[in-house]
């Protein structure tokens, strides 16, 4: 047994999650690889200006469709009026530092269950710097997004400065986010003809 496995045993639930169904999906996963892979949808519409909406609700994950979202999640997206917008939401890269933290956070709090990590506070501030000149294609060497994004961490957990930032660095590692902005990922935008 792992040391990892048996801090999980003698703690059925850390940090809110059920640390024996996380072994036996990790169990599972490494016994049929193909429950591994998933894939998450949006559907989006726009709305007005600046404005439009995005529901999340179906996915294909663990061999199958899943069907325990009974109602969609709705996200707006806005912009502020020196964006000209009139604050109807989060703007999209509001909503990606979003994402960033949430999946960062995420993978710290699972990492740290599995192993044998009690976590006593967490928090995160993201700031990212955008060029607008990028965006409005008025210097071509710009780029049209985010120039950088800081992540600033503040953890109290039941270890070591050494392990924590151990697993800070983990997480940062196996954030699914966190990686798919790192590097380049292919993004193909089809038309779909009515």
């Amino acid at each position: 047994m792992t040391t990892q496995s048996a801090a999980t045993k003698e703690i059925p639930n850390l940090n809110g999650l059920d640390t024996q169904a996380a072994m036996e999906t990790i169990a599972a996963l490494k016994a049929d690889k193909t429950l591994a892979q998933f894939q998450f949808r949006a559907r989006n519409q726009w709305i007005n200006g600046g404005e439009n909406r995005s529901t999340i609700q179906d996915f294909y994950g663990a061999g199958q469709e899943d069907n325990s979202r009974t109602m969609p999640y709705t996200f707006t997206n806005g912009e502020p009026p020196v964006l000209l917008g009139k604050n109807e939401g989060a703007n999209p890269v509001e909503f990606l530092l979003h994402a960033l933290a949430g999946c960062v956070t995420t993978t710290l709090v699972l990492h740290a269950a599995v192993r044998g990590i009690t976590i006593q506070e967490l928090s995160t501030q993201l700031e990212g710097n955008i060029d607008l000149q990028g965006l409005l294609d008025l210097d071509g060497s710009v780029a049209p997004g985010f120039q950088e994004i800081k992540v600033r961490m503040r953890v109290k957990a039941d270890c070591s400065d050494e392990e924590l930032d151990d697993l800070i660095d983990y997480a940062q590692r196996r954030s699914p986010v966190f990686n798919t902005i790192c590097r380049p990922v292919p993004v193909m935008i089809d038309r779909v003809m009515d």
